[in-house]
């Protein structure tokens, strides 16, 4: 687990009070936290190891990589909000026999075990689109395109029985009917085709979303969001 997602309501409170200043010292810090002398020095001993907060001349600050993860504070909550994360989708076309194809994958890794849909994954800091999509097709099928944008898709799913939100993410479309190389079939996690459009709804399981991607790239549509919902056997 990371120590984003463990990080102490104390260790927040010193942050958020770093956030609206430049620099303060250890008894200012404390007075905020209503804590002994020892407890609040575990906890800022503790951002000092992590690297989100320095100290100089007596007084604490954060740093550049706390600044950056400080400014996601809800500072009304005082928690770490959740933002949706951010992936490429990479819609891979080419002619066969006179029909459209497209570059398919049978997802083989939890969550959404054994479920159809389109290659992709998440853009990695400082990455650009179209950095992401050329990576991640190289990744998981050994074939290389130049990719462009078509679209924004935010989609969000929902647990059927309970109404929990399980998944919130923006998927960014990407497209090439250029993609050059030796498809690998197979890779740790998934499994990758060509298959007509007709082929692929047919698929036992699909992802909803991705049965849609065809139709708003051929309709150049800029942006489309879709609620999902998924039962436990399918999450």
């Amino acid at each position: 687990m990371s120590y984003e997602a463990t990080i102490h309501e104390t260790q927040v409170l010193i942050m958020r009070h770093l956030l609206f200043s430049p620099s303060a010292g250890f008894a200012e810090l404390q007075k905020n936290t209503k804590l002994t002398s020892d407890h609040f020095n575990f906890h800022i001993k503790k951002l000092l190891e992590t690297g989100y907060v320095e100290k100089k001349n007596g007084k604490y600050a954060l740093t550049q990589q706390g600044k950056e993860y400080a400014n996601r504070l809800d500072t009304d909550e005082n928690e770490i909000e959740r933002q949706p994360k951010v992936s490429v989708v990479l819609v891979v076309e080419r002619q066969k026999d006179g029909k459209r194809e497209f570059l398919c994958q049978q997802r083989l890794k939890q969550p959404y075990y054994g479920f159809w849909g389109r290659l992709g994954g998440k853009v990695r800091w400082g990455e650009s689109f179209e950095e992401a999509a050329k990576r991640e097709l190289k990744e998981e099928t050994d074939l290389e395109a130049d990719f462009t944008y078509k679209l924004l898709f935010r989609k969000r799913d929902y647990k059927k029985q309970t109404g929990e939100l399980l998944e919130d993410k923006v998927f960014v479309i990407m497209y090439t009917n250029d993609a050059k190389g030796e498809l690998m079939a197979d890779f740790e996690g998934g499994h990758n085709e060509w298959l007509t459009q007709e082929a692929f709804v047919a698929k036992e399981k699909t992802f909803e979303s991705a049965r849609e991607f065809i139709k708003l790239v051929d309709n150049n549509v800029p942006y489309y969001t879709g609620v999902y919902t998924y039962d436990d056997t399918e999450y």
